[in-house]
């Protein structure tokens, strides 16, 4: 599977980019190939192997030896590979020089996921043809699939120039520039492939899939809906999905993503009719399809992380937490649960012990994380707060410190910090926390209050009366915390789709 660079300001495709190995197939499966059965006819079967042979003259010999190569073509394409295997190492000292046989015994071994000796005999056999291009496909996808994209490149751009107009070696040369991230090498060459055969349904995927990459929407959508109409497909639906999102139709991309999800409830389409919903705050319909989510996919974590979202920007706190920790459960290390699960903390300190042994287990299995610190600091400066007086508030303190200490351009440490510091009444401590605060981030209108409130105490009333203003006028501004907030659920969607867990 060869995965796109994912976009800046869309989702990445999730189905990506399938670069089917030629040579990984038997002659009945798989896209157009060059035929064994085709290739090697009984006639040029013989008239091959006796030209390679270096040591054998006698009739009877040779008729053996030919019968030993047909016996291990009929083999090969019997799918009784190690038996064709072992017929035609019995018959390669004899036929040395045989591009034939070197590359059929390369693609044995590929079936026999034997890829070093398949390396090296389709490396034989480009070298004792060098002007097939077929060969030098067979030897690149062998060459991808064992990660050495580079080397697989040359021959693919070698068999393109020996036969510009071969299908394979377009799509193949193009799916490996959209593996390496360069979409737009890739589209023309996944173009000139579509142009050759336009029945392929793979390669039209991946050109729709590119078009959208590169924002060519209306070609895309024009690919996929032909698409459609010869095989409608749940992938299909999912990928027009995309389309119209990013081409800002959400009534139509919702419609897409809900008909990709019934036609397939995997995890990946339940969770991309939730996260549309959940982006456009159609807030009830998504906890509902997030709910099937995590019914279905108890452990996907982020069907929970979506779940948790959902609550939280419904008002069900409680439930938020729940979920929120149930999804760091399934992924300890993964930064954005905590995220989540602090915003939703602070509006439900009910659990207060739950959420703390989480958010302990992320410092300490963090020790230089400074948001981890910062995390477990507030968590249980919330539980002091909500009536556990055995919490130490010089714990607090310790924590919060290391987290500045850690990342002194962490602001929300330092408001933090000036707040227990004011909650002490020790001003000359709590100003310059929220002085260095504002420095790294002016728009946070509580810190603003606060260094007001903390000025009034000191007597600078002139000073005071300035912050307090700052603070009415981002007050005024609601909006953009609203903008705020669905900039982080954007995030979440985007990174989340598909991809592993953010790293701490």
């Amino acid at each position: 599977m060869i995965t796109p660079r994912k976009g800046a300001d869309f989702r990445a495709p999730f189905r990506g980019f399938s670069f089917v190995p030629k040579i990984a197939h038997g002659p009945a499966g798989g896209r157009e190939q060059v035929s064994i059965r085709t290739r090697f006819r009984a006639l040029l079967l013989i008239l091959v192997v006796l030209s390679s042979l270096t040591a054998i003259s006698q009739d009877e010999e040779r008729q053996k030896l030919d019968q030993m190569y047909q016996t291990a073509v009929a083999d090969y394409e019997g799918q009784r590979y190690p038996k064709a295997a072992s017929e035609l190492e019995a018959l390669l000292p004899f036929a040395t020089k045989s591009y034939e046989v070197h590359e059929l015994l390369g693609m044995i071994y590929v079936s026999l996921s034997e890829r070093e000796k398949a390396i090296q005999q389709l490396k034989l056999a480009v070298q004792l043809k060098p002007d097939s291009a077929a060969g030098r496909i067979n030897l690149g996808t062998i060459l991808f699939q064992s990660g050495q994209a580079a080397l697989a490149g040359e021959q693919f751009q070698e068999a393109l120039k020996l036969d510009p107009a071969s299908y394979d070696a377009n799509h193949d040369l193009g799916e490996l520039y959209v593996h390496s991230g360069k979409v737009a090498e890739a589209q023309p060459l996944l173009e000139r492939a579509q142009q050759v055969d336009p029945s392929s349904y793979d390669n039209a995927y991946d050109l729709a899939m590119a078009d959208f990459l590169l924002g060519r929407l209306d070609a895309s959508r024009e690919i996929v809906q032909k698409l459609v109409k010869a095989r409608d497909a749940s992938e299909l639906h999912n990928l027009l999905g995309q389309i119209e999102e990013k081409d800002g139709k959400f009534v139509e991309a919702v419609n897409q993503f809900e008909a990709a999800a019934h036609m397939d409830s995997s995890e990946e389409n339940l969770f991309d009719w939730a996260s549309e919903l959940l982006l456009h705050m159609t807030y009830e319909p998504a906890i509902s399809v997030y709910q099937e989510g995590a019914k279905r996919f108890p452990d996907s974590p982020r069907m929970w992380v979506g779940l948790g979202l959902s609550l939280y920007s419904r008002g069900k706190y409680d439930d938020a937490v729940k979920a929120l920790i149930r999804a760091a459960d399934l992924t300890p290390n993964d930064a954005r649960c905590y995220l989540f699960l602090s915003k939703a903390y602070e509006s439900s300190p009910a659990q207060a012990d739950d959420v703390i042994q989480r958010f302990r287990r992320y410092s300490e299995a963090h020790p230089e994380n400074a948001r981890a610190k910062y995390y477990y600091a507030v968590s249980l400066w919330k539980g002091k707060r909500g009536g556990d007086q055995a919490v130490d508030l010089s714990a607090v303190e310790a924590l919060l410190r290391n987290a500045v200490a850690i990342d002194d351009a962490l602001p929300e440490a330092h408001v933090q910090l000036g707040n227990l510091y004011a909650d002490q009444h020790s001003y000359e401590k709590s100003i310059p926390e929220y002085v260095r605060a504002l420095e790294l981030n002016p728009g946070l209108s509580d810190a603003h209050y606060r260094l007001g409130t903390d000025y009034v105490h000191v007597g600078k009333k002139e000073q005071a009366q300035q912050e307090f203003e700052v603070y009415r006028k981002l007050r005024a501004q609601q909006l953009a915390e609203i903008d705020k907030e669905r900039a982080e659920v954007r995030q979440f969607v985007y990174s989340t789709a598909g991809a592993a867990p953010n790293k701490p």
